[in-house]
Formats: structure tokens, C-alpha cells, sequence
């Protein structure tokens, strides 16, 4: 019990949480980014545009199929070598978003594909063009049928952001490893303090995706 008291001075635990300011900013903008980008991917695959959506789903593929810590690594230390020397705060931005916009583009086009066809033929009958029918008829359904999926894997982007310690990101796990390499008896501390942490991190998420669920409805 007395590791734990030690290991949960106040020092300690303002240094953890600097390290979850961090996560939770690499984590906002790698979903934001991630959303939109993979959201453009996934209508572009959807459309089926001559050769473009081909490409396009080349490359998805791809990138769902490599490890995560391995573009980490290609961001971090590969990009300096044709020149971009990003600093790690962006390079892990980029790492996720790359990763994470593959995902969502399949997520996505699986979300759109579930919309019966029967909508978008409607929409085409009353006078509306492809794209208008896309956006206004077809994404707002697909959205929803989307968002436990887009939930889940937002919730993963967060837990993944630890991997990003491997090139000395200085976030929550980062900070934890720090804490308990000066002392090895707040090793047990410092994993229960992670866990609820990243719990609170991630439950938030699945809360907000209930209230935007009820909302949609």
C-alpha cells in the first residue's frame, strides 16, 4: 500500500497527467484528420471512378495491411532521408493518420454500401444528381449505421498512441515508463493509474458515440 501512496504524490501524478494532455491531443487531431481524409477515400472507392478508385483501393489495402509501429517508424526515421524531418509531436500525427484514414475509407464505404440502393434511386428519380443524393440522402444513413465501427476504431487510435513511445513521444505511457524506471516499486502503480486513465479516455469516447447515436436517431 505505501508503493501506491509514494507512487501517487502529487508530483508523480502531474507529470502523468502532462502525459495524457499530450495522448489526448495527438488523439483529437489524428481523428479529426483521419475522419476526413478516410471519409474522402471511402467515397472515392464507393464511386467507382475509373482507375482513381482503384488506385485509391490499392493503396487502403496497402496500409491496413502493414503494422502500425512500422509506419511509425517509416514517418519518424525514413521521410528525413528524402528530406521532411518532422518533429515527433507531428510525425506521430501523421504515422496515425495514415494508418487510422485506411481504416475509416473501408469503414466508411462499408457504411455506404449497407444504404439500400433503393435510396439513391429515389433521390435520382426526384431530380437530384449522383453526388447530391450522396450527401444528402445516402451519408446521413450511413453515418449512423458507421458509427459504432468508427467508434471503436477511434478508441483503438487512442490505446495505439502508446506505440508511439518507440520514438520518444512524450505521452501518457511515455511518462509512466519514466515514473516507474526510477523506481520499480511503482511499476504495479503506474499500470493501474494507465488503466484508469485510458478507461476515462476511451469511455468518454463510447459515451459521446452514444449521445450522437440517440441524437442521429
Amino acid at each position: 500500500m505505501q508503493n501506491f501512496i509514494d507512487a501517487y504524490s502529487w508530483i508523480n501524478i502531474r507529470f502523468l497527467l502532462q502525459g495524457l494532455g499530450v495522448t489526448i491531443e495527438i488523439s483529437v487531431a489524428s481523428i479529426i484528420c483521419s475522419f476526413i481524409i478516410g471519409t474522402l477515400l471511402g467515397i472515392i472507392r464507393y464511386a467507382k471512378i475509373k482507375y482513381v478508385s482503384a488506385i485509391v483501393g490499392f493503396i487502403i489495402d496497402l496500409i491496413r495491411n502493414l503494422p502500425l509501429l512500422l509506419i511509425i517508424f517509416f514517418t519518424y526515421f525514413g521521410l528525413p532521408n528524402i528530406g521532411i524531418k518532422p518533429e515527433i509531436i507531428p510525425a506521430a500525427i501523421l504515422a496515425l493518420t495514415v494508418f487510422e484514414s485506411s481504416m475509416v475509407a473501408e469503414i466508411v464505404r462499408s457504411g455506404i454500401n449497407s444504404v439500400d440502393y433503393g435510396q439513391t434511386e429515389g433521390a435520382l428519380a426526384n431530380g437530384l444528381t449522383k453526388w447530391q443524393a450522396l450527401r444528402l440522402i445516402v451519408l446521413p444513413q450511413a453515418i449512423k449505421n458507421m458509427l459504432p465501427a468508427l467508434v471503436s476504431q477511434f478508441i483503438s487510435l487512442v490505446k495505439d498512441t502508446s506505440l508511439a513511445t518507440i520514438i520518444v513521444l512524450p505521452e501518457l505511457m511515455y511518462h509512466a515508463q519514466i515514473i516507474y524506471g526510477q523506481n520499480t516499486n511503482y511499476i504495479i502503480p503506474m499500470f493501474v493509474a494507465l488503466a484508469v486513465l485510458y478507461f476515462i479516455v476511451c469511455y468518454s469516447l463510447s459515451l459521446l458515440a452514444r449521445y450522437l447515436d440517440k441524437h442521429l436517431a
